[in-house]
């Protein structure tokens, strides 16, 4: 016999069994939800592979490593729908919002270079920025390494609703800057 016909086989024989013994197969098979009396201390799901970071509007700097896009990506359109320009400011951030500037400077070599977040990315796990070739050569990003230790400081930031509406068409907030004075209406 061979092992599919035996296990087909004895599959069949185990719902017989079940059947005869006045048994649902279905309820065999799937163990019975237990009754919580107070809240669960653990989540019981299944954790999500790639969960989507959320949008980090505090203006905190982070330190991680910087990449930068391969340039089959050229003209490419990126998240905020323009296209990838190689020569450009271009770069890509998981967290900070679309149409945020940051200056993005390199630990090692103390380079740094003002970019703009048009893109969503690396989906390189320990990575925090993607950068376009011109602004990695900026910062000093050996281009055999591929990879180097940077701290991105955001500048400025979309307005929360034109990030939702307009995708960063709005001027944004300066981060560290005063507010200005609210403009004076003659009476």
């Amino acid at each position: 016999m061979s092992s599919h016909v035996f296990k087909n086989a004895a599959m069949a024989g185990l719902a017989w069994i079940t059947l005869a013994a006045g048994m649902d197969l279905q309820a065999t098979a799937k163990p019975a939800p237990q009754a919580t009396t107070g809240p669960v201390a653990q989540d019981t799901r299944p954790a999500v592979r790639h969960a989507r970071p959320r949008v980090d509007r505090s203006g905190r700097r982070r330190v991680g490593k910087a990449s930068f896009y391969a340039s089959k990506f050229n003209g490419r359109k990126m998240a905020d729908g323009t296209r990838m320009d190689l020569q450009g400011d271009s770069a890509a951030s998981k967290t900070l919002p679309l149409g945020s500037t940051a200056k993005v400077t390199n630990l090692q070599t103390g380079q740094s270079a003002v970019v703009t977040i048009r893109d969503r990315g690396p989906h390189v796990p320990g990575r925090i920025v993607d950068l376009s070739p011109a602004s990695a050569e900026q910062v000093g990003i050996d281009r055999r390494q591929g990879v180097s230790k940077v701290e991105v400081t955001p500048i400025t930031l979309p307005p929360p609703e034109a990030a939702a509406k307009d995708r960063g068409a709005a001027q944004g907030t300066t981060l560290g800057a005063r507010p200005s004075a609210p403009p004076s209406v003659p009476r």
